[in-house]
Parts: C-alpha cells; structure tokens; sequence
C-alpha cells in the first residue's frame, strides 16, 4: 500500500441491474459495471458475486457511483448497487495472502 493521503478503504460492489442484459448478451450491464471498475486504475478483483477494490476513500466512492451510472448508461431500466465498505489500514492482499 503506497503512503495514503487520505483515508484508505476496501470495497465490495454487486450491481444488480434491471434488466441484467440484452439478448446478445444477459450480462451486458454488469459488463459495464465491471468495466469502470477494472479501467479506474484502482486494485480490484472481479469475483463471482461482486467486485473488491481499494484505495483513497474518494477516489473509491467516485469509482462507486461511475460503475452504478454505467450499467444505467449501458441500458439497464434501474438496478441496485449492494456495496460494502471498510474503513482499514490493510490491503485486500494482506487480508486473503494467507488462503491463497
């Protein structure tokens, strides 16, 4: 972890859009969502029921927020974004080195 200017937080974001996708592609809205997450130059892992990430608090938020209004860009009708946030001095390595 690189020295924080700010506070630093782990998250863990599922989005659940409305509908998920489109005939081509029934999970095109996630996609979106995951998208900005891999692209917002923030550690993430992608996993089967939601995605983790870390960094300064407000550059996660923003990141948050991104992904919930791209699955809404992408065209999805609405959709729920289930969030979970730490408030940590550690690295989302740091808490799961030991199980890999």
């Amino acid at each position: 972890m690189s020295e924080a200017t700010g506070e630093w937080v782990i998250a863990e974001i599922q989005v659940a859009p409305s509908p998920p996708g489109t005939d081509d592609n029934p999970h095109a809205y996630v996609e979106a969502a995951i998208a900005v997450l891999q692209d917002s130059g923030l550690h993430c892992e992608v996993g089967a029921l939601g995605t983790t990430l870390e960094g300064e608090a407000d550059a996660v938020w923003d990141t948050l927020r991104a992904a919930h209004e791209a699955m809404l860009i992408a065209g999805a009708n609405g959709g729920l974004s289930h969030v979970k946030i730490a408030s940590v001095q550690r690295t989302m390595d740091s808490l799961t080195e030991k199980f890999r």
